[in-house]
């Protein structure tokens, strides 16, 4: 079980999938069956266009609303880029950045994810920042070396005062949409590393203090046993998370609802 130092977060990735009116409906839905004494957070992130809607759904609710990506300039001409002051004009506080699906298909590099985290802490702005290997990386033994270069990339020239502010995300990129989970041990077992990797950046409490979700096909019926996991502290959850019903089972996982 995960330190009690560390609050759980369970957040949901909507993608590029629903209309304004569905975006609501369902996050309504989300707000309606979630227990009242939850303990841990719950994240929401929507395409851009339904934030609004979504932010109006959730309100007199503690369901935090996060965009998809973020510039990391805050004004100017970059067609098609939406900036800090914008998603928080939305209603976001928090930005997914760096998720793999931005990484391979919109060729983003560590050195445009630093530029983005850094856009948001300076916004106030909490990135979820994703990082993970692919399945070519990872059977020819480069997970771990992955891992480290993608740290040391999203984390140049941020203080540790800075990162406190980041909750990071591990998704092996082989997992995310295939079906495909990690195993409880591999994914506790990266996370170590990460956990390692943040000690060494940023010393011993640091490390202690950061959380670290598990992304990568988590579902209804395999959340408690990633959750069980002592470096796991939440979940960056696809396509479970446009069903109510099944992310709700996610949100309220049975394995440390005590912590």
């Amino acid at each position: 079980m995960a330190s009690t130092k560390r609050t759980p977060m369970i957040a949901g990735n909507w993608k590029m999938h629903l209309t304004s009116k569905e975006a609501a409906d369902l996050a309504a839905a989300i707000k309606k069956g979630l227990d009242p004494d939850l303990k841990h957070e719950v994240l929401l992130a929507p395409g851009f266009t339904c934030l609004h809607a979504v932010k109006a759904a959730l309100a007199g609710s503690e369901i935090f609303l996060s965009s998809q990506d973020v510039a990391w300039e805050e004004k100017g001409a970059f067609t098609g880029a939406v900036s800090p002051s914008q998603i928080i004009d939305a209603g976001c506080t928090h930005a997914i950045i760096g998720h793999s699906e931005r990484r391979k298909i919109f060729l983003e590099t560590d050195e445009v994810v630093n530029k983005k985290v850094k856009a948001a802490i300076k916004a106030n702005i909490v990135p979820v920042l994703c990082i993970g290997e692919t399945l070519e990386e990872r059977e020819s033994q480069r997970t771990y070396r992955v891992l480290e270069t993608q740290l040391n990339g999203a984390f140049a020239g941020i203080t540790a005062a800075e990162a406190s502010k980041v909750v990071i995300a591990y998704e092996p990129v082989w997992a995310i949409g295939t079906g495909k989970t990690a195993t409880p041990d591999q994914a506790q077992d990266a996370h170590v590393f990460v956990r390692k990797q943040m000690e060494r950046i940023y010393g011993k409490d640091y490390a202690e203090a950061v959380r670290v979700l598990y992304g990568g096909s988590v579902k209804a019926d395999n959340v408690d046993e990633l959750m069980a996991q002592p470096d796991i502290d939440g979940a960056l959850v696809g396509g479970e998370s446009l069903k109510a019903d099944k992310f709700l089972r996610v949100i309220h996982f049975q394995a440390v609802l005590s912590r």
